[in-house]
């Protein structure tokens, strides 16, 4: 088994259940590991047989860029469920940083794994 890692994407989007929130963009931090069976693509060197990591965050940027959520829960469910539609992923675990969330704190995260099968 390996793990393809997208370590701080940093991307703007509306978060949040306050007024202010709802109106402005604001900066979340994602990263995903990508759990899958890499030995087919370490003795191919061949793109084909392992996850294509720069079409993963197109996917997330589209997704998160163009959309709004009111809770941080439901964007790391949704990038989760996005990630998992390439088949070669067996499992997956997402982290959001809201940063700026709360006073005296660097960042809220909340994170999830989904695995292939459950």
């Amino acid at each position: 088994m390996m793990t393809i890692q997208i370590k701080n994407l940093r991307l703007r989007t509306v978060i949040g259940v306050d007024q202010w929130e709802r109106e402005h963009l604001q900066d979340i931090i994602v990263n995903v590991a990508m759990d899958y069976d890499g030995a087919k693509a370490a003795n191919s060197d061949d793109l084909t047989d392992t996850i294509d990591y720069k079409a993963v965050k197109r996917r997330i940027m589209d997704a998160v860029e163009n959309s709004s959520f009111h809770l941080v829960e439901r964007l790391v469910q949704c990038i989760l469920e996005l990630v998992m539609e390439d088949a070669n992923v067996q499992a997956a675990t997402v982290e959001i940083d809201k940063p700026q969330a709360l006073r005296f704190a660097d960042s809220v995260s909340i994170s999830a794994r989904m695995v292939r099968g459950r």
